[in-house]
């Protein structure tokens, strides 16, 4: 049986949204992050982060730079005994046309390809509206972490469920599994 899987969307889900976070030192986890992400780790959940970077493309960091964040995030994480399996990102610029930046499903695709995930039986997490559009064109539950951060407070596509924080939308996704098991 293939894996159910949590993605989420990296700046303003997991971490602080910084614009353009270019250095280690500028990455911090929101605080019910790590809690959550250990439930979701508990349930059986792959944790996958899904992120757009185009900040590498557009020369405000390099991809050596990116790598040392994820791995200090993942540092982050493990200080507090949550694990994210995995990071797929975007390094291209918008305008590229490529197939793996939110709001296209590429990179949702590609992770459930390697990683042997259903996409069905998975949801996509994120603070915006790429990431609810990725995650239905993957065929995913989505989810909307809505903290008075959504630019014009309206979304074309709603998600399938709406919180407040990063374990909210845990504890949401962990009734629905046990919900759905026999």
């Amino acid at each position: 049986m293939r894996k159910r899987a949590v993605f989420l969307d990296r700046d303003g889900t997991i971490a602080r949204d910084v614009h353009y976070c270019r250095r280690v030192e500028d990455f911090e986890i929101l605080p019910t992050v790590p809690r959550a992400i250990r439930l979701l780790n508990e349930y059986g959940f792959e944790v996958v982060v899904i992120t757009n970077q185009s900040g590498v493309a557009r020369g405000y960091f390099t991809e050596e730079t990116l790598v040392r964040i994820h791995q200090h995030m993942m540092q982050q994480l493990a200080e507090w005994g949550a694990r994210v399996d995995a990071v797929y990102y975007c390094p291209h610029h918008p305008g590229d046309g490529c197939d793996c930046g939110k709001p296209r499903p590429g990179l949702l695709l590609k992770a459930a390809e390697e990683l042997g995930i259903d996409l069905r039986r998975s949801v996509m997490v994120g603070d915006g509206e790429r990431d609810i559009k990725a995650g239905k064109a993957a065929g995913c539950r989505t989810a909307l972490i809505a903290a008075g951060s959504i630019v014009g407070g309206e979304i074309t596509d709603p998600p399938d469920y709406v919180a407040s924080s990063m374990l909210e939308v845990a504890r949401w996704v962990v009734g629905a599994a046990s919900q759905a098991s026999p």
